[in-house]
């Protein structure tokens, strides 16, 4: 079991590696959260952390990763990294890119306590489209899915302070796993 997850570390390790873009990525993925319908959020927010590229795959057993930044104000603050390992059916690897708005003061101090946890979820995701269901305890979860220039949020708002947006990128993962996402936290 152990090297079944090694492995699929490693290999989410390497394809995160080669699929970075530099340092417009965050611009770059801003603005396709903005075309998907979320602008208003991006200004209205206490703030909110923006991850370009979270890569998952499994057999099994699964895992993801990804790096982002977090923002107050609309200015970088500080830097943040998110992981999940997740149990049961899946096959397959997928990428997404993924913001979480913090609407007041209390919520973004509890994502940069730096031990902030999302509870568990169900998410089946082929190609690029997604259909999530969530049973998160931390935080709410709403998913955009389809390309980068056709996603529809619907009317997702906060919940406990917080509202959750990925756009999936690409890949083929089929899955029906319980896991949660871990994120750290390191100011700049």
């Amino acid at each position: 079991m152990k090297l079944i997850l090694r492995t699929v570390l490693l290999t989410l390790s390497i394809s995160l590696a080669f699929s970075s873009a530099w340092a417009d990525e965050y611009s770059d993925t801003k603005k396709m959260f903005e075309e998907a319908g979320v602008s208003d959020m991006f200004n209205s927010a206490f703030g909110y952390a923006l991850f370009p590229t979270i890569g998952k795959a499994g057999f099994v057993v699964g895992g993801a990763y990804g790096k982002g930044r977090v923002y107050m104000g609309g200015k970088y603050y500080g830097d943040t990294a998110m992981t999940q390992a997740t149990i049961g059916f899946q096959l397959g690897g997928s990428g997404f890119s993924q913001v979480i708005f913090f609407q007041d003061k209390r919520a973004f101090g509890d994502f940069i306590t730096g031990n902030f946890e999302f509870g568990a979820d169900v998410q089946a995701v082929a190609l690029t489209a997604a259909a999530g269901a969530s049973a998160n305890t931390g935080g709410s979860s709403a998913t955009a899915s389809g390309g980068k220039n056709n996603a529809n949020v619907g009317s997702a708002g906060y919940n406990k302070g917080m509202a959750t947006f990925t756009i999936t990128k690409g890949g083929l993962m089929y899955e029906a796993s319980v896991g949660g996402q871990k994120f750290s936290y390191v100011k700049r």
